[in-house]
């Protein structure tokens, strides 16, 4: 079994240094302040599930930063990770929406309406 076969506790963060790209990067808390934003976009989905309230573009430039600084695979890889389903269910759409994923990728995961009806209108 390879190192990072499965992303779990244990391996999380060397699994993130590992494909960490931000060639701007002068320290190490750049990486935690990067690593973090996993944390932020919990929070949001999780302010969402529980309140109706959608910070949608918040997440948007959470997610891009994410995508951006960690690229595309393993940001996923991350992101199935720390997600539940219900988050999930909220995250798709601004995967698709950003073309991370496509529609028929993660079809287990039902698209929250709301956040379509939102993500249209921008």
């Amino acid at each position: 079994m390879q190192l990072f076969d499965e992303v779990n506790d244990d391996n999380f963060i060397l699994f993130a240094a590992r494909h960490y790209y931000n060639p701007k990067c002068i320290d190490v808390e750049e990486f935690y302040e990067d690593l973090n934003r996993f944390k932020y976009i919990k929070r949001l989905l999780n302010r969402y599930i529980e309140s109706g309230k959608l910070a949608e573009r918040l997440i948007l430039n959470h997610v891009i930063v994410i995508f951006n600084a960690f690229d595309v695979n393993p940001t996923l890889k991350m992101l199935e990770y720390k997600l539940n389903d219900e988050q999930w269910k909220v995250i798709k759409p601004f995967l698709v929406f950003l073309r991370h994923i496509k529609n028929d990728e993660y079809i287990k995961v039902p698209m929250d309406k709301n956040v379509v009806e939102a993500l249209r209108k921008i």
